[in-house]
């Protein structure tokens, strides 16, 4: 009864601190108060307690069950927004030693509180009361299998959603100098060929050299883009970890290392699309946009995989379905 009632107000309080940190970052995108020093260090502060909160109600669900707290899709989601926490955390402290601002809490902070706001939502009511391990569950290669690839998909979703921001930028960008050359066009053959020709160079001339509005966007995309790929690539190192152990558990229990289940096959293809990333990611010519339009196309494909699979209840995983593991 106590490890209950302190699981359950940990819970709320860490989705409540989370949902503060949330609207702090509003603020900061459309009231335009980055200035305020106070906010920013409120909205880091409330991250750092939203990850201890979520630490302390896992460590609460693991002394109360006996296992380790990932034999459902309740526990997963938990573990995952626990994993969004943890990337901020190491990003927080890494660039505080530079004495640069973290911005990451913008894709963190919002991938908490939904994996959390899902796993404490009524969906997943009968799940929350901690079981007894199903008997496929009863391994030691539990934790490092499914922890493992739940911090992969933590880190990859992360990285994905940065891809996502750096296009939502380029394109933005792109579409706003193909409207002023499109004006320019509708407008400057009434005034005549040489007044066309003055505006044309005029634009030419704002489009070529970067004003510091432009300069500050440049240097925000190679930012993201930097970010995602070290972030993609940890997330495909736990990945790959995940998988291979996950193959030795399948050996010892199924017999075989692979079985192309749905999860199995889903995992591969994750495994592969990310793959191309990195590959496409360390060739100059394709590095930017081109590779971030595949690790965009991995966020799909990741959702597909943890959750998606899931909810169809076949294969060697079904208990991996919406009753049970989430791995």
């Amino acid at each position: 009864m106590i490890f209950s009632t302190l699981e359950h107000i940990l819970t709320h309080i860490s989705f409540s601190v989370v949902s503060i940190v949330i609207t702090i970052h509003f603020l900061n995108l459309f009231l335009l108060v980055d200035e305020v020093v106070g906010l920013y260090d409120s909205s880091e502060k409330g991250m750092i307690v939203t990850f201890f909160c979520i630490t302390g109600l896992l460590v609460t669900r693991w002394v109360y069950s006996g296992h380790f707290p990932l034999s459902d899709l309740y526990e997963s989601l938990i573990f995952l927004s626990w994993g969004f926490s943890l990337i901020h955390m190491v990003s927080y402290f890494k660039l505080k030693i530079k004495k640069r601002k973290n911005n990451l809490s913008a894709i963190t902070a919002p991938s908490a509180i939904f994996t959390q706001g899902f796993a404490t939502s009524g969906l997943l009511t009968k799940m929350h009361q901690s079981a007894i391990l199903a008997p496929a569950l009863q391994s030691q290669w539990l934790m490092m299998h499914v922890s493992m690839m739940v911090l992969g998909y933590a880190a990859l979703l992360c990285g994905s959603l940065l891809s996502v921001a750096l296009l939502v930028i380029t394109f933005r960008k792109a579409i706003k100098i193909i409207g002023k050359n499109n004006n320019l066009l509708n407008q400057s053959f009434s005034f005549g060929e040489i007044q066309y020709m003055n505006e044309r160079s005029n634009v030419l001339l704002n489009t070529y050299f970067l004003s510091s509005k432009n300069y500050y966007r440049y240097q925000l995309t190679q930012q993201l883009d930097r970010w995602s790929y070290r972030i993609i690539s940890l997330g495909f190192i736990f990945l790959t970890i995940g998988i291979l152990s996950g193959a030795v558990w399948a050996n010892e229990a199924w017999g075989s290392y692979w079985n192309w289940d749905p999860k199995e096959t889903w995992a591969f293809i994750t495994w592969t699309v990310f793959a191309i990333y990195l590959h496409t990611r360390t060739n100059k010519n394709f590095e930017g946009v081109n590779s971030a339009l595949v690790a965009s196309m991995g966020f799909l494909i990741i959702w597909i995989c943890y959750f998606g699979v899931n909810l169809l209840g076949i294969g060697l995983h079904s208990y991996g379905s919406f009753t049970l593991t989430s791995n």
